[in-house]
């Protein structure tokens, strides 16, 4: 056995530097229960995308645009035009020319290959027809141990967590025969334990073992973690969550060194000019050398052809829309700023001139966690970039209920969960039936068959239908006797929406969730950015509050009055059926009786015209013009455990937009914008204005780059195909069959409807009503949205009076119509 290396000698400041480089390219990735749309790219965004992408394209094959057939077939429809091109060609200052670009399109593409390991040298000299991949093995081996060591919900077995990651695979590794079996080498036990104690140690031993040249160690350990980029990210979610608690995580780190470990492991130690090694050596120089030569430049030229057909298409509809008559509202809703909700938006407010909808962030600005009453079960309910600072639960219609209800709901569920070790396990639900018995079965069938029945909340496990009508979520018990705390969050609320005067008697706060079987990703259709929850929790606190006498008595002290006849109506919008579900309605019953039958009657209506509208990309279009067979049809989807595709999420969103409803009231954006409130004349210091660009102008962008990471490389960000997907963990993510890297991103199935793309992937256009100095005061008040912007990671665009101003290059210039 080696002697160990010393650690202050051997972990010098360039490779802690580069150690932390490649660990600091990783951006998280939450489990399946908060599942959240997460920008891959975003620990990459101080540099361009331009840079990115040849980078990436480099180090791991990874293409950030789509191939080249993809734009050839929106250049031969026209969607992509002549002037569209070469205003790509002049922003990027391209030495290439509008007719080598139209050329390249009839050229064979060639995607990127990443750059070579060690691994890839030794299966290059392997019969891979007969025997198995060292790469793939790895990375299986890898892929195995991880899910066993962070699983925590489902397997009975797991390996030691007293120590580290690295330290027990070290561990495993050096008693387990299995790969040295299968591989045929029966030398890795004994070589695990040899490897350092320390991981960083092994870094530093294995750059020396393997002579990575320094001036390399960056790209090379890039590479390598890259090759577990899954795992990564689930490891980069640790350290994140740690981070929001002042702790640390090493778990990325560890994974690094597992991972450069096994190119050690396989080295056959000789450096003759013939042996793998050597091979690799000359592989890898090869490979920069080429690199240096090949860049994205063509591939990106249309990528922003591509952007710029749009953008002129948005700019048209919003600098000719029909300016929207105002009228005094009989009926305000609030809806999440969701691209899902654009479409219902535009369709209930054609029910009547006096119905006013305003876009807000779903989480309603409540900075809350919830438990629900009885369980131990908390979640965050706010965007995974922030950490809740209060914790709500339900309450009672009185203290007796109450109790009641708490007492009956802890004698149920703890019947039910003397299941749960059952349930837990990997098995398939037959092998459940064969071990509950036959009585089980029945339960399992009917929940496999299609129906039209409403979702059913797993917050209400438990509760019976009554017990259920009697709880609300409620900030009540939180803030306890502190009517300022809860006036302070009524009043932040209230402006952010732009709702502190006019208004209407009924405002409705209409969260948003999906409605879909069998299907693990299931809470990334619920919210992109609530950690997976939908928005029903927060709404209904939120009217709670917001309906409160006594804190409306502390708003009017600060000059925001809420008017005597004004009711705060929760409600719940089903974006896979898109059924509105209105709650805690019985104050509403006795006091608004006529409103709410109105209330009532144009959701209706309105979820219907959506439901039309949207029958096309389900491929239901030959039920459009039968309005009851398409709802049965749409709730039986929703139902149908074989549905791969229950509806579209927020496919081919493009664009977000800040400004009062009348400057979009009248233009079908066609599901594709994100809508925010604002009203810049109310907003002078620009403070509002800041909340939204860094927070809600952060979250469109990663749900944007996530569809987009999803598209152009759905091996490595997206998760494969749907069908194959097996839950690891109990909720850490899937895998694709049994096996290979943690699959993170949406399925190939949420892109894609099998015949085409349902995801345009273009960068985000970003559109705000609001003066040019207030939006550059913001923007250089922060870095990260400078970066954002310098970095072409998204665009940036303002209403201009009737035009419309680009921001380019820390200048801004109007738009012209190339049409």
């Amino acid at each position: 056995m080696n002697m160990p290396m010393e650690k202050s000698s051997s972990i010098t400041t360039t490779i802690s530097q580069a150690i932390n480089f490649a660990c600091d390219t990783i951006a998280p990735t939450w489990p399946l229960d908060r599942m959240i749309a997460v920008s891959p790219y975003w620990q990459r965004i101080d540099k361009s995308f331009a840079d990115i992408s040849t980078e990436l394209a480099t180090i791991a094959g990874s293409p950030m645009t789509m191939d080249l057939p993809y734009y050839k077939d929106l250049w031969q429809k026209g969607n992509i035009k002549p002037q569209h091109l070469q205003q790509a060609i002049t922003e990027a200052q391209s030495p290439a020319t509008a007719e080598q670009a139209i050329v390249a399109l009839q050229q064979t593409d060639v995607s990127p290959a990443p750059a070579p390991l060690l691994c890839d040298a030794l299966d290059n000299q392997r019969n891979l027809q007969q025997l198995p991949a060292w790469c793939d093995t790895i990375t299986h081996q890898i892929a195995q141990f991880c899910a066993a060591y962070f699983d925590r919900d489902q397997a009975d077995w797991q390996p030691d967590h007293q120590q580290a990651l690295y330290a027990s695979w070290r561990k495993a590794l050096a008693r387990d025969h299995s790969v040295a079996v299968l591989m045929k080498s029966s030398d890795i036990p004994n070589k695990a334990l040899q490897l350092e104690a320390d991981p960083e140690l092994q870094i530093a031993k294995a750059l020396q073992q393997l002579a990575v040249p320094p001036e390399h160690w960056p790209s090379y350990l890039q590479a390598v973690i890259m090759r577990v980029s899954g795992w990564a990210s689930w490891c980069a979610y640790r350290s994140f969550q740690a981070n929001l608690n002042t702790n640390e995580d090493t778990s990325l780190v560890d994974l690094l060194a597992i991972r450069l470990s096994w190119e050690c492991l396989i080295d056959d130690n000789r450096r003759q000019h013939d042996s793998v090694w050597a091979a690799w050596q000359n592989d890898w120089l090869d490979h920069f050398k080429h690199a240096k030569n090949h860049t994205q430049n063509i591939h990106l030229l249309w990528q922003r052809a591509h952007e710029v057909s749009y953008q002129n298409q948005l700019f048209q509809q919003l600098t000719s829309a029909t300016k929207h008559k105002t009228v005094e509202p009989k009926i305000q809703a609030v809806f999440c700023i969701d691209v899902r909700s654009e479409v219902f938006r535009r369709h209930l407010e054609a029910q009547s001139n006096e119905i006013q909808t305003l876009g807000f962030a779903g989480f309603f600005g409540l900075p809350i966690s919830y438990t629900p009453l009885a369980t131990q079960a908390t979640r965050p309910q706010l965007p995974g970039l922030l950490a809740p600072v209060i914790n709500i639960t339900d309450a009672g219609n009185n203290p007796e209920i109450e109790h009641d209800i708490k007492r009956r709901r802890q004698s149920k569920l703890g019947n039910l969960l003397s299941l749960q070790a059952f349930k837990t396990t990997p098995a398939s639900a037959f092998t459940l039936v064969e071990t509950l018995g036959l009585g089980y079965a029945g339960k399992l069938i009917k929940r496999s068959l299609t129906s039209t029945a409403p979702d059913t909340s797993s917050d209400s496990l438990g509760l019976s239908k009554a017990d259920a009508s009697n709880l609300r979520p409620s900030l009540d018990k939180s803030l306890a006797g502190d009517l300022t705390a809860k006036a302070s969050i009524a009043s932040q609320v209230l402006t952010g929406m732009n709702l502190t005067e006019g208004l209407a008697p009924v405002v409705l706060l209409v969260g948003h969730g999906s409605q879909s079987q069998n299907n693990p990703q299931r809470a990334g259709l619920d919210c992109g950015a609530c950690c997976g929850q939908s928005g029903e929790v927060n709404a209904r606190a939120l009217a709670g509050l917001l309906n409160d006498e006594e804190v409306r008595k502390k708003l009017a002290e600060n000059a925001i009055v809420i008017p005597a006849g004004t009711q705060f109506l929760s409600a719940l919008h089903n974006t896979t059926t898109d059924d509105v579900s209105l709650f805690d309605t019985e104050k509403m019953q006795q006091t608004h009786q006529h409103e709410l039958t109105n209330v009532v009657k144009y959701l209706a209506k309105a979820g219907q015209a959506t439901r039309q509208e949207r029958a096309h990309n389900l491929g239901l279009q030959a039920l459009a013009d039968k309005p009851e067979k398409l709802t049965k049809a749409i709730k039986q989807r929703a139902n149908d455990w074989a549905q791969t595709r229950p509806e579209w999420g927020l496919a081919n969103n493009a664009a977000f937009i800040v400004a009062p409803r009348h400057k979009t009231r009248n233009i079908d954006l066609q599901g594709r914008s994100f809508l925010h409130e604002y009203e810049p004349t109310k907003d002078l210091t620009g403070d509002v204005l800041e909340q939204i660009m860094t927070a809600p102008m952060l979250v469109t962008h990663w749900i944007n780059m996530q569809y987009h990471g999803s598209t152009v490389d759905n091996k490595r960000y997206g998760s494969g195909n749907k069908t194959l997907h097996n839950v690891t963990g109990g909720r850490l993510g899937v895998f694709e069959g049994n096996g290979g890297d943690l699959r993170i991103g949406l399925a190939w199935q949420s892109v894609n409807d099998g015949n085409k793309w349902q995801h345009e992937p273009l960068r985000l256009t970003v559109v705000i009503d609001a003066p040019e100095d207030i939006i550059n005061q913001v923007i250089a008040k922060h870095p990260m949205i400078k970066n954002l912007l310098d970095n072409q990671w998204l665009y940036l665009a303002r209403f201009n009076a009737d035009k419309i101003a680009l921001y380019h290059e820390n200048k801004w210039r109007n738009w012209a119509n190339q049409e």
